[in-house]
Protein backbone atom coordinates (compact mmCIF):
# COMPACT_ATOMS: atom_id res chain seq x y z
CA UNK A 1 0.00 0.00 0.00
CA UNK A 2 1.03 3.56 -0.57
CA UNK A 3 -0.16 6.58 1.25
CA UNK A 4 1.37 10.06 2.12
CA UNK A 5 5.00 9.16 0.25
CA UNK A 6 5.37 5.94 2.34
CA UNK A 7 5.10 2.45 1.39
CA UNK A 8 3.35 0.10 3.91
CA UNK A 9 4.18 -3.21 4.20
CA UNK A 10 2.49 -6.02 6.04
CA UNK A 11 4.47 -9.59 6.45
CA UNK A 12 2.83 -10.70 9.29
CA UNK A 13 1.34 -9.42 13.01
CA UNK A 14 4.89 -9.97 14.44
CA UNK A 15 7.41 -9.83 11.91
CA UNK A 16 9.38 -6.72 12.03
CA UNK A 17 8.95 -5.86 8.81
CA UNK A 18 5.76 -5.44 9.04
CA UNK A 19 6.07 -1.05 9.12
CA UNK A 20 6.39 1.85 6.89
CA UNK A 21 9.06 2.88 4.89
CA UNK A 22 9.69 6.38 3.43
CA UNK A 23 6.89 8.16 5.32
CA UNK A 24 7.40 12.24 4.34
CA UNK A 25 9.93 11.90 2.46
CA UNK A 26 8.69 13.25 -0.79
CA UNK A 27 6.46 16.21 0.83
CA UNK A 28 4.03 16.72 3.56
CA UNK A 29 1.63 13.85 4.84
CA UNK A 30 -1.86 14.53 5.59
CA UNK A 31 -4.11 13.10 7.97
CA UNK A 32 -6.03 10.82 5.74
CA UNK A 33 -2.84 9.84 4.34
CA UNK A 34 -2.07 8.42 8.12
CA UNK A 35 -5.57 7.44 8.64
CA UNK A 36 -5.47 5.27 5.33
CA UNK A 37 -1.92 3.61 6.84
CA UNK A 38 -3.59 3.10 10.20
CA UNK A 39 -6.61 1.60 8.59
CA UNK A 40 -4.42 -1.17 7.19
CA UNK A 41 -2.13 -2.29 9.21
CA UNK A 42 -5.55 -1.80 11.97
CA UNK A 43 -7.70 -4.16 9.31
CA UNK A 44 -4.58 -7.14 9.52
CA UNK A 45 -4.17 -7.16 13.31
CA UNK A 46 -1.48 -5.02 13.11
CA UNK A 47 -0.26 -2.06 15.39
CA UNK A 48 0.96 0.95 13.33
CA UNK A 49 4.98 1.29 13.16
CA UNK A 50 6.80 3.92 11.45
CA UNK A 51 10.91 4.83 10.81
CA UNK A 52 10.82 7.84 9.99
CA UNK A 53 13.96 9.74 8.99
CA UNK A 54 15.25 13.01 10.67
CA UNK A 55 14.88 14.34 6.48
CA UNK A 56 11.08 13.65 6.91
CA UNK A 57 8.41 16.70 6.26
CA UNK A 58 7.61 18.47 9.50
CA UNK A 59 3.99 17.29 9.04
CA UNK A 60 4.66 13.89 9.81
CA UNK A 61 6.25 14.67 13.44
CA UNK A 62 3.20 17.11 14.08
CA UNK A 63 1.03 14.19 13.10
CA UNK A 64 2.56 12.09 15.60
CA UNK A 65 2.53 14.17 18.31
CA UNK A 66 -1.58 14.72 17.83
CA UNK A 67 -1.91 11.07 17.77
CA UNK A 68 0.00 9.93 20.39
CA UNK A 69 2.70 8.18 18.35
CA UNK A 70 5.88 7.09 20.72
CA UNK A 71 9.61 6.69 19.48
CA UNK A 72 10.63 3.77 20.60
CA UNK A 73 13.52 2.70 18.58
CA UNK A 74 16.88 4.62 16.99
CA UNK A 75 19.44 2.95 14.36
CA UNK A 76 22.46 5.22 13.12
CA UNK A 77 22.46 5.21 9.60
CA UNK A 78 26.12 4.99 8.51
CA UNK A 79 28.15 5.78 5.12
CA UNK A 80 30.97 5.90 3.37
CA UNK A 81 31.72 7.35 -0.05
CA UNK A 82 33.88 4.36 -2.04
CA UNK A 83 35.56 4.31 -5.74
CA UNK A 84 37.32 2.00 -7.40
CA UNK A 85 40.40 1.69 -5.61
CA UNK A 86 38.58 1.42 -2.57
CA UNK A 87 39.75 -1.34 -0.29
CA UNK A 88 40.10 -2.39 3.36
CA UNK A 89 43.66 -3.64 4.79
CA UNK A 90 43.08 -6.05 7.59
CA UNK A 91 44.49 -9.17 8.45
CA UNK A 92 42.64 -12.51 8.20
CA UNK A 93 42.99 -16.02 8.50
CA UNK A 94 44.94 -17.05 5.39
CA UNK A 95 42.36 -19.91 4.58
CA UNK A 96 39.53 -17.89 4.55
CA UNK A 97 37.90 -17.51 0.92
CA UNK A 98 35.02 -15.09 0.42
CA UNK A 99 32.33 -15.29 -2.74
CA UNK A 100 29.60 -14.62 -4.34
CA UNK A 101 26.82 -17.10 -4.25
CA UNK A 102 24.51 -18.35 -7.26
CA UNK A 103 20.94 -19.17 -7.05
CA UNK A 104 21.18 -23.45 -6.87
CA UNK A 105 23.11 -22.16 -3.58
CA UNK A 106 19.82 -20.64 -1.41
CA UNK A 107 19.60 -23.51 1.22
CA UNK A 108 23.30 -22.79 2.11
CA UNK A 109 23.44 -19.17 2.65
CA UNK A 110 19.93 -19.60 4.62
CA UNK A 111 21.34 -22.31 6.68
CA UNK A 112 24.55 -20.60 7.31
CA UNK A 113 22.89 -16.92 8.02
CA UNK A 114 20.40 -19.18 10.69
CA UNK A 115 23.47 -20.86 11.73
CA UNK A 116 24.72 -17.78 13.61
CA UNK A 117 21.41 -17.30 15.52
CA UNK A 118 21.81 -21.07 16.60
CA UNK A 119 22.27 -20.00 20.20
CA UNK A 120 18.74 -18.53 20.18
CA UNK A 121 16.60 -21.46 18.72
CA UNK A 122 13.18 -19.23 18.30
CA UNK A 123 15.01 -16.85 16.00
CA UNK A 124 16.80 -19.60 13.80
CA UNK A 125 13.82 -20.54 11.56
CA UNK A 126 12.66 -16.63 11.12
CA UNK A 127 16.26 -15.97 9.91
CA UNK A 128 16.35 -19.16 7.29
CA UNK A 129 13.15 -17.93 5.97
CA UNK A 130 13.51 -14.77 5.70
CA UNK A 131 17.29 -15.57 3.79
CA UNK A 132 15.37 -16.85 1.29
CA UNK A 133 13.03 -13.91 0.56
CA UNK A 134 16.53 -11.79 0.34
CA UNK A 135 17.94 -14.41 -1.99
CA UNK A 136 15.43 -13.78 -4.56
CA UNK A 137 15.37 -9.97 -3.97
CA UNK A 138 16.19 -7.68 -7.19
CA UNK A 139 19.27 -6.10 -6.87
CA UNK A 140 20.59 -8.04 -4.08
CA UNK A 141 24.43 -10.10 -4.38
CA UNK A 142 25.22 -12.74 -1.75
CA UNK A 143 28.13 -13.35 -0.10
CA UNK A 144 29.41 -16.53 1.79
CA UNK A 145 32.91 -17.04 3.68
CA UNK A 146 34.15 -20.24 3.89
CA UNK A 147 37.05 -21.14 6.30
CA UNK A 148 38.81 -24.65 4.88
CA UNK A 149 36.08 -25.16 2.55
CA UNK A 150 32.56 -25.32 4.85
CA UNK A 151 30.48 -22.25 5.01
CA UNK A 152 31.04 -19.82 8.08
CA UNK A 153 29.08 -16.88 7.45
CA UNK A 154 27.27 -15.11 5.32
CA UNK A 155 26.42 -11.41 4.19
CA UNK A 156 24.28 -9.40 1.44
CA UNK A 157 24.49 -6.14 -0.53
CA UNK A 158 21.47 -4.27 -2.46
CA UNK A 159 22.84 -1.86 -5.02
CA UNK A 160 20.68 0.90 -6.20
CA UNK A 161 20.98 4.33 -7.78
CA UNK A 162 24.78 4.09 -6.97
CA UNK A 163 24.31 3.28 -3.63
CA UNK A 164 25.41 -0.45 -1.70
CA UNK A 165 22.98 -1.25 1.14
CA UNK A 166 24.82 -3.66 3.02
CA UNK A 167 23.05 -5.54 5.29
CA UNK A 168 22.41 -9.93 6.02
CA UNK A 169 25.82 -10.41 8.60
CA UNK A 170 25.81 -13.46 10.59
CA UNK A 171 28.67 -15.61 11.66
CA UNK A 172 28.11 -19.20 12.69
CA UNK A 173 29.35 -19.17 16.67
CA UNK A 174 32.55 -21.43 15.24
CA UNK A 175 33.59 -19.35 12.60
CA UNK A 176 33.48 -16.15 14.91
CA UNK A 177 36.77 -14.14 15.37
CA UNK A 178 38.16 -15.21 12.04
CA UNK A 179 38.08 -11.96 10.41
CA UNK A 180 35.07 -13.96 8.36
CA UNK A 181 32.59 -10.20 8.68
CA UNK A 182 35.75 -7.67 7.94
CA UNK A 183 36.89 -9.73 4.92
CA UNK A 184 33.17 -9.73 3.95
CA UNK A 185 32.51 -6.15 4.30
CA UNK A 186 35.60 -5.92 2.29
CA UNK A 187 34.76 -7.66 -0.98
CA UNK A 188 31.13 -6.01 -1.07
CA UNK A 189 32.73 -2.68 -1.37
CA UNK A 190 35.28 -3.60 -3.86
CA UNK A 191 32.02 -5.58 -5.66
CA UNK A 192 30.10 -2.32 -5.50
CA UNK A 193 33.05 0.20 -6.84
CA UNK A 194 33.51 -2.20 -9.51
CA UNK A 195 29.62 -2.10 -10.35
CA UNK A 196 29.95 2.34 -10.22
CA UNK A 197 28.33 2.69 -6.29
CA UNK A 198 29.94 5.54 -5.10
CA UNK A 199 28.02 5.56 -1.47
CA UNK A 200 28.01 2.48 0.71
CA UNK A 201 25.35 2.87 3.75
CA UNK A 202 25.23 0.52 6.78
CA UNK A 203 23.01 0.51 9.82
CA UNK A 204 24.28 -0.07 13.40
CA UNK A 205 22.49 0.38 17.02
CA UNK A 206 23.36 3.57 18.52
CA UNK A 207 26.87 4.01 20.16
CA UNK A 208 27.24 -0.26 19.85
CA UNK A 209 30.15 -2.24 19.37
CA UNK A 210 29.23 -2.59 15.28
CA UNK A 211 28.76 1.52 14.66
CA UNK A 212 32.20 2.07 16.40
CA UNK A 213 33.63 -1.31 14.12
CA UNK A 214 32.24 0.56 10.89
CA UNK A 215 33.67 3.77 12.01
CA UNK A 216 37.26 1.99 12.17
CA UNK A 217 36.62 1.22 8.28
CA UNK A 218 35.83 5.07 7.63
CA UNK A 219 31.93 5.20 7.91
CA UNK A 220 30.50 7.95 9.13
CA UNK A 221 27.36 8.72 10.97
CA UNK A 222 24.82 10.21 8.33
CA UNK A 223 21.72 10.43 10.46
CA UNK A 224 19.57 8.70 13.45
CA UNK A 225 16.64 6.94 12.35
CA UNK A 226 13.47 7.20 14.70
CA UNK A 227 11.10 4.24 14.64
CA UNK A 228 7.30 5.28 15.71
CA UNK A 229 4.57 3.23 17.56
CA UNK A 230 0.96 4.00 18.17
CA UNK A 231 -0.01 3.20 21.56
CA UNK A 232 -2.19 0.02 21.48
CA UNK A 233 -5.41 -0.70 24.02
CA UNK A 234 -4.67 -3.04 26.42
CA UNK A 235 -4.28 -7.04 25.39
CA UNK A 236 -5.18 -9.84 27.14
CA UNK A 237 -2.40 -12.10 28.68
CA UNK A 238 -2.49 -14.86 25.88
CA UNK A 239 -1.79 -12.07 23.37
CA UNK A 240 1.62 -10.89 25.23
CA UNK A 241 4.02 -13.08 23.52
CA UNK A 242 2.80 -12.12 19.80
CA UNK A 243 4.43 -8.42 20.69
CA UNK A 244 7.53 -10.07 22.63
CA UNK A 245 8.22 -12.24 19.70
CA UNK A 246 8.51 -9.05 17.23
CA UNK A 247 10.92 -7.09 19.74
CA UNK A 248 12.96 -10.36 19.51
CA UNK A 249 12.78 -10.75 15.68
CA UNK A 250 13.50 -6.79 15.47
CA UNK A 251 16.58 -7.63 18.19
CA UNK A 252 17.45 -10.20 15.61
CA UNK A 253 17.20 -8.19 12.44
CA UNK A 254 18.86 -5.04 13.96
CA UNK A 255 22.22 -7.52 15.58
CA UNK A 256 22.17 -8.90 12.12
CA UNK A 257 22.83 -6.08 9.74
CA UNK A 258 25.12 -5.34 12.73
CA UNK A 259 27.62 -7.63 11.90
CA UNK A 260 27.20 -10.14 14.47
Amino acid sequence: MEAGSARAMFDGVSSPLTQTFGLGMSGAVSADDLTSIERFFGERGAPAYHEVSPLADASVLSLFQERGYQPFEFTSVLCQPIDREFGITAERTAELRVRTISRDETSLWAETAAGGWSETPELASFISAFAAVVLESRGVVCFVAELDGQAIATAAMSLAGGVALLAGASTIPAGRRRGAQLALLDARLRLAASEGCDLAMMCAAPGSASQRNAERQGFRLAYTRIKWRLPQPPVAPHDVPTDRSRRALADALRRQRDGR
